[in-house]
């Protein structure tokens, strides 16, 4: 890992300058190409063979997962948006103007946007593994809010950080943002120690607002991760795709289907890649064998009741402090305190 300044972005709060240049700074953090390699080895030396999802995100699958954030059939992130734009000034107002915005897997930034409209922070740190998103995202916040600090961390968010930087930064709190119901890719217990680390992360007297995805007709969730136009299925199938070309891996796409349902008992979606025949893999050399209609699983996403999700929190050492649910109570997002 290594920190260093990209040369596309300007140094960590420069002083007042007399041309309008954005207050935006780089920390490269990224796992290297060798961490990939372990964990894919790994996963599919085990039984059930299993990947990660958070390498997910190549420049194509970021593509590919705004295009799902779109779908008629998805309806977390225009649930998650319509909310935001709704109680953004009440959350604000909870909150409290003057903190430090620090967001997990910022993406394309659309929620942050909104929020940050109202909640004036004195700095933003969106932290997401996907450069290419990160970079977006960042040079378009930075013209849509010119006086505000970005600081943007390129790192697995998922993995304990260390942010010696952010100790430079006054701020009359820390406020962690986790919009998206990405935390429902953990198991819950996953999502408890997660949690910890990110209550580490605010501090004293710090917060977290973070999305949740509800329980609701299966037949919805079902219907949100199987979209008609297969683009859940092109972004699932992505990651065969990524290995081929990062880790010198011989994956053939048409041997491989997308597989997603709903697991009642354990409360979650789950996401697989299904082998279509009896086959053998190759990745940087070391081989796999694959029987007819074994499966990978790729990714969970739990979904939680509200009572359910502030007993994490509860566990995890948190404060529930306050609750927004849309109308037709698919979606959540709650604000937590240290």
């Amino acid at each position: 890992m290594k920190s260093s300044a990209s040369p596309l972005l300007s140094p960590l709060l420069p002083s007042p300058v007399s041309s309008p240049a954005p207050l935006i700074s780089f920390i490269d953090l990224q796992p290297d190409v060798g961490r990939f390699l372990d964990d894919v080895l790994a996963g599919l030396a085990a039984s059930p063979k299993a990947l990660s999802p958070k390498y997910f995100y190549d420049a194509r699958g970021s593509e590919l997962f705004e295009a799902i954030c779109e779908l008629p059939e998805y309806y977390p992130t225009r649930t998650e948006l319509a909310l935001m734009r709704d109680q953004a000034a009440e959350m604000a107002a909870q909150i409290g103007e003057g903190g430090l915005l620090i967001e997990f897997g910022s993406g394309a930034s659309i929620k942050t946007e909104v929020l940050l409209h109202t909640l004036r922070p004195v700095a933003y740190v969106p932290i997401e593994i996907a450069a290419e998103a990160l970079q977006a995202s960042t040079t378009r916040l930075a013209a849509e809010f010119p006086q505000l600090p970005i600081i943007a961390v390129c790192a697995d968010y998922m993995q304990p950080l260390r942010l010696p930087q952010l100790a430079l930064i006054k701020a009359s709190r820390r406020v962690i943002y986790f919009p998206g119901s990405t935390i429902g890719n953990l198991t819950p217990a996953e999502a408890q120690a997660f949690l910890v680390r990110a209550l580490e992360l605010a501090g004293p007297g710090g917060a977290m607002l973070i999305g949740v995805d509800l329980k609701k007709d299966p037949e919805l969730l079902h219907a949100a991760y199987n979209d008609a136009q297969g683009v859940t299925a092109e972004f699932n199938l992505n990651l065969l795709r990524r290995m081929n070309r990062e880790l010198a891996a011989d994956f053939d796409l048409d041997r491989f289907r997308h597989v997603a349902f709903y697991n009642a008992a354990a409360g979650r979606i789950e996401m697989h890649l299904e082998s279509l025949c009896e086959q053998t893999v190759t990745v940087s050399g070391r081989s796999f064998v694959f029987g007819a209609g074994e499966r990978m699983h790729t990714e969970n996403s739990c979904k939680y009741s509200v009572a359910e999700f502030q007993r994490l929190a509860q566990a995890a050492g948190f404060r529930p402090e306050q609750v927004w649910v849309d109308a037709a109570s698919l979606f959540s997002v709650h604000l937590l305190c240290a």
